[in-house]
C-alpha cells in the first residue's frame, strides 16, 4: 500500500512540476509577446507610484493582457524598484517587457503636456509643448518671454491641469545670476532665492520639477550634478596641464564655453588657452573682459570699448597674465572635458572665420592673415 501511495505521490509531483514549468514558460511567452494596444497611449507614472499600481493602470487602458504577469516579469528582471516618474509614450503593440523598459530606463518624459522653463544666455522663455501619443509628434503650443510678453491663454489653461509636467532647461554658458533671476520667475516653484551661488558651480541640464518644489532644492540639484561632472573630468585629466586645482579647471571651462558655440572646436580652443598659460602668455579673451563689466548680471548688449579692454579688472585677461579669479559662466560637460582633455596641437591664436567657427594659427603671421580675412568679411557684411 505504501509503495502504491509513494508511486502516486511521485506521479503527482512529476505532473505538478510539468504544470508549473508550463505555466512559467507560458508566462514568459506572454511577457515577451506583442501587446494588445491598437494605438499608442500616454502613460502617466506619478511620483511615489509602485509597479503594482502601474500594472493595474496598464491593464485598465488595455495595454497589457495580465497585470499579474506584468508585475512578476518586472520582479523577475529586477526592475520593479527602478520605476521612474513621468509621462511615457507606450507604442502600439508594445510587449510587457518593452513597457517595463520604457518606465524604468529614465530620461525626460516622452508624451503629454509639458511646460519648459528655458534659461538661456540672452533671454529666458516659457514653452508649452504637447506630444501627441497617436502621431508621436511634438507640438509647440506657445513660447513667451516672462519678462516682456503677455501670458498666453494656453499657458493658463495647462497650468490648471493636474497631469501637466514641468521642467527647467538650463543652457550652457548662463551665469549664476541669470539662473537665480529666472528661477525666481518660475511660478510653479516656491521660496524666493536671495543669495547668488558661486559662478560655475551649477550644471547646465534639464531638471524635472513639480509644482510646490523649492527653488533652493533645484539649485542644490544643479550644484550636486556639476560637482559630479567636475570630479569625473578632473579624475581622468591629461598630463602637463597648467591647472593646479579643480577650481582652475572650472574657470578655464567657463571661458571655453563662452568662446565657442561649435562643439567640435572646444578642444582646439582649450588647446590655445592651455598653450598660452604654459608659455606665460596672456589669454586675451573678450568674454572675460565682458564679465568684468557686467559681473554676470545680464548681457552687455554692445561691443567692448577700447577703454574697457585697457581697464585693469580681475577678469581683464588682456591685462592680467593668468586665469581670472572666478569662472565667468556655468560650463557644460563638454567644456569641462575639453578643459581637461585639450587637443594636442600648437595653436596659440584664433579668430572668427565668418562661418560661426574660428580660424586657428600657431604663428603671429598666420594669425594676422586670418584677422585680415575676418576684417574683410566684417566690412562686406556692413555694406549689406
Amino acid at each position: 500500500m505504501w509503495r502504491h501511495i509513494a508511486s502516486n505521490a511521485f506521479t503527482f509531483l512529476v505532473v505538478a512540476t510539468f504544470l508549473v514549468g508550463g505555466v512559467i514558460l507560458w508566462g514568459r511567452g506572454e511577457y515577451a509577446a506583442q501587446g494588445p494596444l491598437d494605438e499608442a497611449i500616454c502613460l502617466e507614472v506619478k511620483r511615489g507610484s509602485s509597479m503594482s499600481r502601474v500594472s493595474r493602470d496598464l491593464e485598465a487602458q488595455g495595454a497589457v493582457s495580465n497585470s499579474t504577469i506584468f508585475r512578476m516579469g518586472a520582479d523577475y528582471t529586477d526592475k520593479s524598484k527602478q520605476l521612474k516618474a513621468g509621462s511615457f509614450l507606450v507604442p502600439e503593440g508594445a510587449s510587457m517587457a518593452e513597457i517595463v523598459d520604457i518606465v524604468t530606463r529614465g530620461g525626460a518624459s516622452t508624451c503629454g503636456t509639458e511646460v519648459v522653463y528655458r534659461i538661456g544666455v540672452t533671454k529666458s522663455t516659457v514653452q508649452v509643448r504637447e506630444l501627441d501619443a497617436a502621431t508621436n509628434k511634438s507640438l509647440e503650443r506657445a513660447e513667451f518671454d516672462t519678462a516682456v510678453d503677455a501670458v498666453p491663454e494656453v499657458f493658463s489653461a495647462v497650468r490648471q491641469k493636474a497631469d501637466t509636467r514641468y521642467r527647467i532647461a538650463m543652457a550652457e554658458g548662463v551665469t549664476s545670476w541669470q539662473v537665480v533671476d529666472a528661477l525666481n520667475r518660475v511660478d510653479v516653484l516656491e521660496g524666493k532665492v536671495e543669495a547668488i551661488p558661486a559662478e560655475g558651480i551649477l550644471a547646465p541640464d534639464s531638471y524635472e520639477v513639480s509644482a510646490g518644489d523649492k527653488r533652493a532644492d533645484v539649485l542644490q540639484k544643479m550644484q550636486e550634478k556639476q560637482a559630479v561632472l567636475l570630479d569625473a573630468a578632473w579624475e581622468g585629466r591629461a598630463e602637463g596641464l597648467p591647472l593646479k586645482t579643480k577650481e582652475e579647471a572650472l574657470i578655464l571651462a567657463s571661458i571655453i564655453e563662452k568662446e565657442t558655440g561649435v562643439p567640435t572646436e572646444r578642444r582646439q580652443v582649450a588647446a590655445v588657452f592651455v598653450n598660452r598659460l604654459n608659455r606665460g602668455m596672456k589669454l586675451q579673451t573678450d568674454p572675460t573682459v565682458i564679465y568684468g563689466v557686467t559681473k554676470g548680471e545680464g548681457i552687455l548688449g554692445r561691443g567692448l570699448r577700447q577703454s574697457e579692454l585697457r581697464r585693469e579688472t580681475p577678469w581683464n585677461t588682456y591685462v592680467i597674465p593668468a586665469l581670472p579669479p572666478t569662472p565667468i559662466a556655468n560650463p557644460g560637460r563638454e567644456s569641462l572635458e575639453a578643459a581637461l582633455h585639450p587637443d594636442s596641437v600648437d595653436y596659440v591664436f584664433f579668430v572668427a572665420d565668418g562661418t560661426g567657427g574660428h580660424a586657428f594659427a600657431t604663428t603671429l603671421e598666420d594669425h594676422n592673415a586670418n584677422v585680415a580675412k575676418w576684417r574683410k568679411i566684417e566690412a562686406e557684411r556692413a555694406k549689406e
